[in-house]
């Protein structure tokens, strides 16, 4: 490691990708979380899958598995990273025409997955956004945080 601590500058203050080199590898995950929340019709189109684009939550996963491969591309100093697993889920609240986004991102390697979750997530909700903007343009994305981690120095984080 060329210097004690972490950091994302150098001796002389200007941004650097942090050298990881020296950090052991260890299996991390980290799981993310957001909230899409929807008019009641736009809910219950995606329900029903009635949406002349497609289904509407298929195309968001991939979307989302996507953009977690992609989150070095996107994110400044993220180091690119061989995930060995991405999954994208929902969990659907008609009753407050919301959907819940989950992504969980896994490797063996020297620096953890928590962006590579919060891209997935972000992603995944802004498809939802593309899918049904010509219904609903008050769609809000909410509440896109990390909730889990595991793995590396720090250990096992759990949002309360």
């Amino acid at each position: 490691m060329s210097g004690s601590t972490f950091t994302h500058f150098d001796k002389e203050g200007k941004a650097v990708m942090v050298d990881v080199s020296d950090k052991k590898e260890t299996t991390r995950s980290a799981t993310a979380m957001g909230r899409v929340l929807l008019q009641p019709e736009t809910m219950k189109l995606i329900q029903e899958g009635g949406f002349k684009k497609g289904d509407v939550l298929s195309v968001a996963r991939l979307a989302g598995i996507m953009g977690a491969k992609k989150t070095p591309e996107l994110i400044p100093l993220c180091h690119p990273l061989m995930l060995t697993s991405v999954k994208v889920d929902f969990e659907l609240h008609p009753d407050e025409n919301a959907i819940d986004v989950i992504g969980t991102c896994k490797l063996t390697g020297q620096t953890g997955v928590e962006m590579e979750a919060l891209t997935a997530v972000s992603v995944a909700a802004l498809t939802i956004y593309d899918m049904c903007k010509a219904v609903d343009k008050g769609i809000q994305i909410t509440d896109v945080r990390l909730v889990k981690k595991t793995g590396g120095k720090s250990g096992t984080y759990e949002a309360k």
